[in-house]
């Protein structure tokens, strides 16, 4: 396999959700970057691969960087992981591929599932123009950028924690209260669940279900019927 690095796509809950060339070359690099050891090696173990794995996450040192661009210019091939989805989106491992790319480090692509993606295919929001936001500030910034997204005309996609989902829907109903939200928990899972609903609407659902998993949040642009 040619010394490069490959981005691949991992499932996001279900573990028939990886592509055949993925698992292709998670068997034939010579080594893995993930974020936690513990959770690509459950993957791994699944499908019986056997295979170096060297963490990385947003903690990780300039020097681990550095670390794994040397063993590639040294002639191995790497795949870079995340948890769940696709790397690099809401993830450690951009920073990785950003000085890749500045080192002139060859890069491919394994498309796979990302979870923005597979909760605007069923949102039943509008698709032709969208915006990712990923995790809007926890505190610092966080009225300022939901000041922002109410002049936003696209259909808008967040993520959001199990300890703060509850506090965003109530912040929408302050700030966006006509829109039609939804909210996708556990996607692929054997929990999954899809709730839509202006914000005061999914408020009162909210206090019936468990708030616990991962969570897409999306916002239909101002003014839009279903």
């Amino acid at each position: 396999m040619d010394s490069s690095l490959f981005i691949v796509s991992t499932p996001i809950g279900n573990l028939k959700d990886i592509t055949l060339r993925a698992l292709e070359v998670l068997k034939d690099v010579d080594f893995v970057v993930c974020e936690d050891t513990r959770v690509t090696g459950f993957l791994l173990n699944h499908y019986e691969i056997k295979k170096e794995l060297v963490s990385f996450n947003a903690q990780s040192e300039t020097s681990k960087i550095e670390y794994v661009l040397n063993r590639i210019r040294g002639g191995e091939s790497c795949a870079l992981v995340s948890d769940a989805g696709t790397p690099a989106i809401s993830d450690p491992g951009a920073r990785l591929i950003s000085t890749a790319i500045r080192n002139n480090i060859p890069i491919q692509a394994i498309p796979g599932v990302t979870a923005v993606i597979t909760a605007l295919s069923l949102s039943g929001l509008p698709t032709d123009s969208f915006v990712y936001e990923g995790f809007i500030p926890q505190k610092k910034g966080r009225q300022k950028k939901l000041q922002q997204l109410v002049n936003e005309e696209r259909t808008i996609i967040l993520y959001e924690s199990t300890y703060r989902i509850e506090k965003l829907i109530n912040e929408l109903n302050e700030y966006m209260p006509e829109r039609i939200v939804v909210i996708a928990r556990e996607l692929t899972k054997k929990f999954e669940e899809v709730w839509r609903g202006k914000p005061s609407e999914l408020l009162i659902g909210l206090k019936d279900k468990v708030l616990k998993g991962e969570f897409v949040v999306l916002i239909s642009p101002p003014d839009w019927k279903e």
